[in-house]
């Protein structure tokens, strides 16, 4: 049986599906990631699977019962959902210890193994008002942890964190769902922040989901190309030089084009299966650079490691039948 399953939920506002029909289901331990442009609905889904937004249609069960909205319960939310909103909130000059004992139910052992798997155990004689946003973060979500959730609902996690504290939230979460055994859910404006983490992306436009998966089958094979662009950059390829590269007349039929993330190139000498291009411009961004190459009228990205190129020069460049997808 799923720890979560939600079924054909819907949510009306102002006349219009914020939430239209949504189904699926998460099993225990299983990392879920939503993404999606803004105002497609994944905050008004976390919401409602936390008990918070009460759903026009559909129903969400949670371990085998159906999760109540607020207009069926005086107080809203569900005792075994947290939901860690991207608006948390900490009580000023107050000590960091003091504002955790206000919610805990815990032992001091396993609260100690709560502050551990978050990271403040150094912060707890600390004043509420003297912490940075990641510190704040990851308090509150010590805080939700002490009621002991079965699910862990995340709104925007990584959102208005440096580099530092974004790495530390990634392994705080790893840790919640290996060692304290918790499920998580959570959204993310970066989707990328998604495919190191999740085990399930789903994507969502508009209040609909249009894609569900792994995140190497959202990568490698987006259904479109609003799904290709929030994962990262992505090249669609012209039908003649989709024909070229492949050595295929037929290789987009229709009015389907062939998308090709920019590493997924390969640059080699000139030959039979191979494109000409002009190198117009490249990108160091540390660990690879970008080169942008002229073919014809269309402009291609490449991603590579080592680079040997200038403007100006002239590159060919290949592709392996199983790195591209039509769309």
């Amino acid at each position: 049986m799923a720890l979560l399953e939600v079924a054909g939920i819907s949510k009306l506002e102002k006349g219009n599906f914020t939430v239209k029909e949504v189904s699926f289901t998460q099993q225990i331990s299983q990392r879920i990631a939503i993404a999606g442009e803004t105002g497609s609905g994944k905050t008004t889904l976390l919401k409602m699977i936390a008990g918070l937004v009460q759903p026009d249609a559909g129903k969400i069960i949670f371990d085998g019962k159906r999760v109540l909205g607020p207009l069926e319960k005086l107080i809203p939310g569900h005792p075994d959902i947290a939901y860690l909103s991207q608006h948390f909130e900490l009580r000023n000059n107050y000590r960091v210890e003091e504002e955790l004992e206000s919610k805990n139910l815990l032992t001091d052992e396993e609260a100690a193994t709560i502050y551990a798997v978050c990271r403040i155990q150094h912060l707890l004689k600390r004043k509420t008002d003297q912490l940075s946003g990641g510190e704040r973060q990851r308090i509150v979500l010590a805080r939700l942890l002490t009621i002991s959730p079965k699910l862990l609902v995340l709104d925007e996690p990584f959102s208005n964190l440096d580099a530092v504290h974004k790495n530390i939230i990634k392994s705080v979460l790893e840790d919640i769902g290996t060692k304290l055994n918790i499920t998580c859910i959570l959204v993310s404006h970066d989707a990328m922040d998604s495919l190191s983490w999740a085990e399930t992306i789903i994507v969502m436009k508009e209040g609909q989901i249009i894609q569900y998966g792994t995140p190497e089958q959202i990568y490698n094979q987006p259904i479109n190309e609003y799904c290709a662009g929030l994962f990262g950059e992505y090249n669609l390829i012209s039908k003649p030089n989709a024909a070229a590269l492949l050595n295929k007349d037929e290789v987009v039929p229709g009015k389907k084009k062939l998308l090709i993330r920019p590493e997924h190139f390969n640059i080699v000498p000139k030959g039979d299966s191979t494109i000409k291009g002009i190198v117009g411009n490249v990108l160091f961004f540390g660990s690879y650079y970008t080169i942008y190459v002229l073919v014809g009228d269309q402009l291609i990205r490449l991603r590579t490691n080592n680079n040997q190129f200038a403007k100006g020069d002239i590159m060919y460049f290949s592709i392996s039948p199983e790195k591209f997808w039509l769309v």
